[in-house]
């Protein structure tokens, strides 16, 4: 089912600014979408408006062209899955499963060929007849996928279901719900403050700040064009390194005077437009290059280290007390308070405008 959400937004009754606005989004048929951002940027909002438990203040929901606006969640067709689990605690795993298509007064055969179906697909068919009490966290949160997947619906809505598991079971799950997505031949819609859920599950992210939309697109677009600085500094892990400065003379200059960096052929073009204006510079810490150079090169001072097996974090300071972080393959040694060089991978390089803090193109 095609999804498609013309200028929305959502004021709250008693306050003067809308909490989002002017949200265009259009999900196909069949697609992975995630809606990733801070708290309070209004993405669960969002999520909630598409199921039909918010109102609409402004602008047109679309689902397969018919306006959803005032339709009800039930007739929605949709599927919902909440952060909190929501199980029935006196009922069986079975009857949690089974539990809306009775309330649909489904025949028996149906319900017990879509819940032990769902139930074979996500690994949980001996535990059927456990409550929900008897059995771990992973497999609870398996419980509410196997609730909403047995409505066999055109939208499978999810609203942060991971944020309760520990992180190996996150990792576990996050390849599970790619899987689980792809045999369920739907359309998903997933919320989530973790940009490593964004990058790795979706096949489109909608990354929202303030209740505005920041950037939309494939996932690599996020990390090798990010359209502002926030997309920048929120995707990646570490954030990326960000420097202010001037261009002079076809060269940024940091303000501290202590980077100046020639950029590349092609960014070189770009910046024409923005000589003597302020600038940003970005690059990722792995696009730092080690040893001496006769341009672009910075000199550091290790302060810590944080090793990650195959890579590790270099965490420098500048002579002036300016912090960046270097990733570096994790067999090469450093040491705690030492000097090294390294120099900008001109290729690596990324400038925003500091007025409008919008990538330079």
């Amino acid at each position: 089912m095609k999804v498609q959400l013309v200028n929305i937004g959502k004021k709250y009754e008693g306050r003067e600014n809308f909490t989002i606005r002017h949200i265009d989004l259009e999900i196909d048929d069949k697609e992975f979408c995630v809606i990733l951002g801070p708290s309070g940027c209004g993405k669960s909002t969002l999520l909630r408006m598409i199921a039909g438990l918010n109102s609409i203040t402004e602008g047109d929901l679309l689902f397969d062209g018919k306006r959803m606006n005032k339709v009800e969640p039930k007739d929605r067709d949709i599927a919902m899955v909440f952060q909190s689990y929501a199980l029935y605690p006196h009922m069986t795993v079975y009857d949690n499963m089974a539990f809306s298509l009775k309330m649909r007064k489904d025949k028996k055969t149906v319900i017990h060929e879509r819940v032990t179906e769902a139930a074979e697909l996500l690994q949980i068919t001996e535990y059927l007849y456990s409550k929900p009490s008897e059995i771990s966290g992973g497999q609870r949160q398996r419980v509410a996928l196997g609730r909403a997947m047995v409505r066999k619906a055109g939208v499978f809505l999810l609203d942060e279901p991971l944020s309760n598991l520990d992180a190996k079971l996150r990792e576990h799950m996050r390849v599970e719900l790619v899987r689980l997505h792809k045999s369920l031949d739907t359309t998903s819609i997933y919320v989530t403050h973790d940009q490593t859920e964004a990058m790795t599950m979706a096949t489109k992210i909608v990354l929202l700040d303030q209740g505005k939309v920041q950037q939309m697109g494939k996932p690599s677009e996020f990390y090798e064009t990010p359209a502002n600085l926030f997309v920048a500094g929120f995707i990646g892990s570490p954030t990326m390194n960000v420097f202010h400065g001037t261009m002079k003379d076809g060269l940024f200059s940091s303000d501290d005077g202590l980077v100046s960096v020639e950029p590349g052929p092609a960014d070189k073009d770009k910046l024409a437009s923005h000589e003597g204006k302020k600038v940003a510079l970005g690059i990722r810490s792995e696009r730092f290059i080690a040893g001496e150079s006769d341009k672009n090169q910075i000199t550091v001072t290790i302060d810590v280290i944080e090793m990650l097996g195959k890579e590790q974090l270099l965490y420098c300071k500048l002579s002036n007390g300016k912090e960046c972080v270097i990733s570096e393959p994790g067999y090469f040694r450093y040491t705690v308070d030492e000097d090294h060089k390294f120099h900008f991978d001109p290729k690596g390089l990324h400038f925003f405008d500091e007025e409008t803090t919008s990538r330079i193109n």
